[in-house]
């Protein structure tokens, strides 16, 4: 049985119930007050049963929501659902109030703890147990994740950390995967900053094969890779984006997407909730300045895919290396990276630019430039 995973101690949080069930957490670098009701879209229950199948020449579950089709595509201004409520008689999912970051269960979620077993199917077929948040940087619909004060990123990180512990205390939960995609070029269907966390009752395969190729490391050296790997890349200084002490920015040696970009805490840990709070800080530095570095490459807001990979909640696993990835969708102004025959098919991809150039083109950027945009 797995120690509980510590939430951090300096939040403010307030725990809500929404009409439907659903859960509502609101947080805030100072007490969280709330100045309306709290609302839904609709005040029916959430009816999800999601189911997974096996793979099994890939070896990995496939998810299957037919419910999620009638999620909320790209909607105009005035309807927006991520938006604090304005007008009761069209409720959204946030109240008024004073916060700076909501999370609440997805109203069409992939994965649910409450999943049903499935009625027939084919062999290998099980109910799709898991969790699905989503994650609302801010009441600003129009800003993003790199609009966030260095404190409200720091603040994120750590309702990052608290939603893995509570997930983990479910009993129930293995894996957690916060992430954000930003763009309609990577299939976003609202505009309002904000992300999404997925919670597996297994380890997916990405997961499984890092943390078996970083315990394998600390095998064969007796220390874990991220030490090696930050000593290295400081020692080179080719790849370094920006050295911020405790945190780094690297375009990793073995970058697979153009302008690839890693955040990666100096001293190795697995999960957020691992950061003393210097270290979080700085974590949360070095990710604003990658954020405005990638929106004033090119001068335009750049599309991407951002993952923090942290360790399987069955450890402790002191070999799993905590860090952000970052995959730019943009490889030269107005030309996107698109996933072709030998990504999809083979699962290796080839990338047209060394890490060492997109690196020096990075630092060469001036992160006011990606603020003004």
């Amino acid at each position: 049985m797995a120690d509980p995973i510590p939430s951090p101690t300096a939040l403010y949080a307030a725990n809500f119930t929404k009409p439907d069930g659903r859960a509502l957490t609101l947080y805030g670098l100072r007490p969280v007050r709330v100045t309306g009701a709290i609302p839904s879209p609709s005040p029916e229950p959430v009816d999800a049963r999601p189911v997974l199948r096996w793979h099994p020449l890939r070896g990995e579950w496939v998810m299957y929501a037919a419910h999620r089709l009638n999620r909320t595509f790209l909607p105009p201004p005035e309807y927006n659902p991520l938006a604090p409520t304005t007008d009761p008689e069209h409720p959204t999912e946030l109240p008024t109030g004073e916060y700076d970051i909501a999370v609440f269960d997805n109203r069409f979620p992939s994965l649910s703890l409450g999943a049903p077993d499935p009625e027939g199917g084919p062999a290998q077929t099980r109910a799709g147990v898991g969790a699905c948040e989503v994650v609302v940087f801010s009441q600003d619909a129009r800003g993003r994740l790199a609009d966030l004060s260095e404190a409200q990123l720091d603040l994120l990180l750590s309702v990052w950390a608290d939603r893995t512990a509570r997930l983990g205390a479910t009993g129930r939960i293995q894996s957690v995967l916060c992430f954000e995609n930003r763009g309609v070029e990577v299939g976003v269907t609202l505009h309002h900053p904000h992300g999404q966390i997925y919670a597996y009752d297994h380890i997916p395969p990405v997961q499984a094969r890092m943390l078996a190729q970083a315990e394998a490391y600390h095998a064969e050296h007796g220390r874990p890779w991220l030490a090696d790997f930050v000593a290295q890349e400081r020692e080179s200084g080719e790849r370094v984006v920006l050295d911020g002490g405790a945190a780094l920015s690297v375009v990793p040696p073995f970058a697979r997407y153009s302008f690839e970009t890693w955040i990666v805490p100096a001293r190795p840990v697995g999960l957020l909730a691992d950061l003393t709070a210097p270290e979080r800080a700085a974590f949360a530095r070095v990710l604003k300045d990658t954020l405005l570095r990638l929106d004033g490459l090119f001068g335009v807001r750049m599309p991407y895919l951002l993952t923090v990979h942290q360790a399987p909640l069955d450890g402790p696993h002191p070999a799993f290396p905590l860090h952000i990835e970052l995959y730019p969708y943009l490889r030269a102004p107005g030309r996107m990276k698109y996933l072709a025959g030998t990504e999809q098919g083979a699962g290796e991809f080839a990338n047209d630019k060394f890490p060492e150039t997109a690196a020096a083109e990075l630092r060469a950027v001036n992160p006011d430039a990606g603020a003004a945009l």
